[in-house]
């Protein structure tokens, strides 16, 4: 990490004074998500990740030095981190030594002293090895994806404990900087800004800057054989890189459209919320998704122009509003295959009611047997429900409020929540302060009821 950067994550953190002296505790493994309870720790707030990696593909060793920026919530007596797998060498607290046991995926960490509620503090990590696969309660894989010449790097839901230490859990967001050192030839790909690369011996550092809050599982570190091109629109650089394999399949024809599909969103829900944007098309068959990392959307091929509307909707809604909680999923997918609709409509394709109508009759009692609140535990997450339902429901709260109404609410939505996180309660909320209607009873029908709605 820079001087500059750890000098002013630290002034930012020592704003707040700190609060009165408490008993020392130890912070909890958990954060009690519904579907991921161990996910995430609890007693202090991540301000701040610098991950200095080096991999390398011939031999699958990930090596890496993490160092987190935070301030403790509680006074900490300990304190647990998310990390799956890996030999780890050295672990210090504020610059000492400090002792660390390991159960499963969390790793909890002794510092020498206490530390004080309030305080900021920094906690370094050294680790080795070959990283763990991640296989998601659907079957699917995540996390550190090895590919033919590098890793598809992906996490939602879980598999950031997969490459890095973390707080693990939507609701803790922060700031990161990258160091990814690989072979040369070889091209790495994180969120936010290009700052450097170097090239010596043999081998090349990329550095890059996301210097909006992230939650951890929108981090990315894909790295392979990739064509790299740089745009811009609007003043903000777009990073598009492409696996050789995918550009006869016209994977940078698709991206390019990211600058018009970005100034579409602009103008509809708002600013684009971060500094950078982009995307990476890499072969990675076995993966079979796309990811909307922050700023960097990662497709598995080359993606069909809706998977591009798609991804980038995210940036607003997924990425710069955030679920507190992975059951609230529909407030991200639902959003963006509401994008999606809205989109078409506004670019000479079928309207969004035209998008509702064809796809409401086709669902079986079963669909409407798992509610968008109600899916049945995690391997759930991305069933149809949480995109299909979800976007039926907007559309259909569209048709109930008047377009007036509904397109505000989501402007509001954005501008109340960006940067941070907020659930399904909040949205009811801000439906029903912007449209001044009681709409109980119509997200009950749409959100909670297992059964096809027949009237709202």
């Amino acid at each position: 990490m820079s001087r500059a950067i750890l000098a002013a994550v630290i002034a930012a953190m020592l704003v707040a004074a700190p609060a009165a002296a408490s008993p020392f505790v130890a912070g909890s493994p958990g954060l009690g998500d519904p579907y991921f309870p161990l996910a995430g720790n609890g007693g202090y707030d991540v301000k701040h990740y610098s991950l200095d990696l080096s991999y390398e593909r011939a031999s699958n060793q990930l090596d890496g030095r993490v160092t987190i920026l935070a301030r403790a919530e509680q006074s900490l007596s300990r304190f647990n981190l998310d990390l799956r797998g890996y030999d780890i060498s050295d672990l210090e607290v504020n610059g000492r030594d400090a002792r660390f046991t390991r159960a499963g995926q969390e790793l909890t960490v002794i510092p020498r002293s206490g530390l004080i509620r309030g305080l900021p503090f920094v906690v370094q990590v050294e680790y080795s090895g070959q990283p763990e696969a991640v296989i998601d309660p659907d079957g699917s894989s995540e996390g550190w994806v090895p590919t033919e010449d590098g890793a598809f790097v992906v996490n939602e839901p879980q598999g950031s404990p997969g490459w890095y230490p973390s707080n693990d859990n939507p609701r803790d967001k922060a700031t990161y900087d990258f160091a990814i050192t690989v072979p040369e030839g070889i091209t790495a790909i994180a969120n936010g800004v290009l700052l450097s690369k170097r090239t010596q011996r043999g081998e090349t550092t990329w550095r890059w800057l996301e210097d909006s809050p992230m939650a951890p599982y929108l981090a990315t570190a894909s790295n392979g054989i990739f064509e790299l091109r740089i745009s811009r629109v609007g003043g903000i650089p777009l990073y598009h890189a492409v696996d050789p394999v995918e550009i006869p399949n016209g994977a940078f024809e698709r991206l390019a459209a990211e600058a018009g599909v970005i100034r579409f969103f602009s103008a509809l829900y708002g600013p684009y919320p971060f500094s950078s944007g982009g995307g990476v098309v890499d072969h990675a068959p076995d993966v079979g998704y796309a990811l909307e990392s922050q700023t960097k959307s990662q497709y598995d091929q080359t993606p069909d122009p809706s998977t591009v509307v798609h991804e980038i909707s995210h940036q607003w809604f997924g990425d710069a509003v955030t679920l507190e909680v992975w059951p609230d999923i529909w407030l991200a997918e639902g959003f963006a295959q509401f994008s999606e609709w809205i989109y078409d409509e506004r670019h000479g394709g079928p309207t969004a009611q035209a998008a509702f109508d064809a796809l409401f009759p086709t669902k079986t009692p079963a669909f409407w047997a798992r509610p968008p609140l109600d899916l049945g535990g995690p391997a759930f997450l991305f069933s149809s429900v949480p995109y299909d339902r979800g976007s039926m429901t907007l559309q259909a709260l569209r048709g109930k409020i008047g377009d007036d109404a509904f397109f505000r609410l989501l402007r509001g939505w954005y501008a109340k929540y960006r940067y941070g996180n907020a659930s399904t309660a909040d949205f009811i909320a801000l439906a029903e302060r912007t449209s001044r209607r009681q709409l109980d009873e119509f997200f009950d029908i749409w959100l909670r009821r297992p059964v096809k709605p027949t009237s709202w």
